[in-house]
């Protein structure tokens, strides 16, 4: 990786997302589909959080998060389970708000790795996956 030319302190926020997650892959090697929502930026990343938000009515069930190294998902060794988070049953209410799901990440990403998401257990309205991060 060539070395970066642009100042920690200067970098250039990144908010990123994928499309709402509704469908389960119980895979834990990051194969399969995947959602991808972000990917670092041409001198590498800093990933602050990631946040869900359910898009409505949905069971309970868990996010994994993944890193990948910018290749195909389809080869496991090209992925790694980062962490997980339970995602609760929701019901949609026009009078409550429903809840959001933040997991702190806090660390660098190299040059064109990717944050991809799966859940485990299929769902009906979906969750939305956002990432929040600066590219160096």
């Amino acid at each position: 990786m060539p070395a970066g030319t642009t100042p920690i302190f200067a970098a250039a926020p990144n908010v990123s997302w994928g499309t709402a997650i509704t469908t389960a892959n119980t895979a834990k090697d990051g194969t399969g589909t995947v959602v991808t929502c972000f990917t670092a930026g041409a001198q590498g990343s800093f990933i602050q959080r990631i946040r869900f938000r359910p898009a409505g009515t949905n069971v309970a069930t868990v996010a994994r998060i993944f890193i990948n190294n910018g290749a195909t998902n389809a080869t496991a060794s090209n992925n790694t389970l980062w962490d997980e988070i339970t995602l609760a049953a929701t019901t949609l209410s026009e009078v409550a708000a429903l809840s959001t799901y933040e997991l702190p990440l806090n660390f660098g990403l190299q040059a064109g790795y990717k944050i991809n998401v799966t859940i485990g257990t299929t769902v009906a309205a979906g969750y939305a996956p956002t990432v929040i991060g600066s590219d160096y």
